[in-house]
């Protein structure tokens, strides 16, 4: 009994060492992501390793990962191609994916993009149901752009044709919720919290490079 002491120091001493190794061990499947049934990236790869995001304007989610996920994506190297991805399921999810690909085509995205879940969730200046295009025109116009050119934006073939081709990759890969995150259009990250998310899509980040220069 009198090395009791001793000894639980020791094990108290080796948890860190033991936190450290799962967070560096390779993503286990089932565990901390999901094969995709139907793998194939959201965009041609053209020399990428394709990282998703599946977000949501209107999720809560969304807007807490958002800050954490800025920082990671600022940090990827050169070969990685970051692409978010609104989730269009219906009704105000459309309206703001609709809302997201209009500030792209009017050059705005990066500028307004974080703004947007701030509107929505903390502001409340945007209305989570039901928003107007002159509602949305008027939001943006603080990036200045022009009422008339952001409602044309939003109501274009070219919004319509990127919006059906979110709805169609979130539907293929089986999105469970948001925020989601897919590497290459094969893996559907799980994790058990945001930094987890952003640990694992890392690691396989790295299967896949390693998988390249083999190839």
């Amino acid at each position: 009994m009198k090395h009791f002491p001793r000894l639980f120091l020791l094990l108290l001493a080796l948890l860190p060492l033991a936190a450290c190794a799962a967070d560096t061990a390779a993503p286990v499947e089932g565990r901390d992501y999901e094969l995709i049934a139907e793998p194939g990236p959201f965009a041609p790869l053209a020399g990428k390793i394709e990282v998703v995001e599946v977000f949501g304007y209107p999720c809560i989610h969304c807007a807490h990962f958002e800050p954490l996920l800025e920082t990671w994506v600022a940090k990827l190297p050169a070969d990685v191609r970051f692409t978010a991805v609104p989730g269009a399921f219906g009704g105000h999810w459309d309206a703001y994916a609709r809302a997201f690909y209009a500030a792209e085509q009017t050059g705005v995205l990066k500028r307004s993009h974080a703004d947007v879940f701030k509107a929505l969730h903390e502001q409340r200046s945007l209305p989570m149901q039901n928003v107007s295009p002159q509602e949305l025109a008027t939001f943006y116009a603080g990036y200045g752009v022009q009422p008339q050119r952001y409602i044309d934006a939003l109501r274009s073939d070219q919004v319509d044709e990127k919006v059906k081709a979110a709805r169609a990759f979130a539907v293929r890969v089986r999105v469970p919720g948001t925020p989601a995150l897919i590497v290459n259009g094969k893996y559907l990250v799980k994790g058990r919290s945001f930094e987890d998310q952003l640990r694992i899509a890392g690691a396989l980040v790295e299967r896949e490079r390693a998988a390249a220069r083999r190839r």
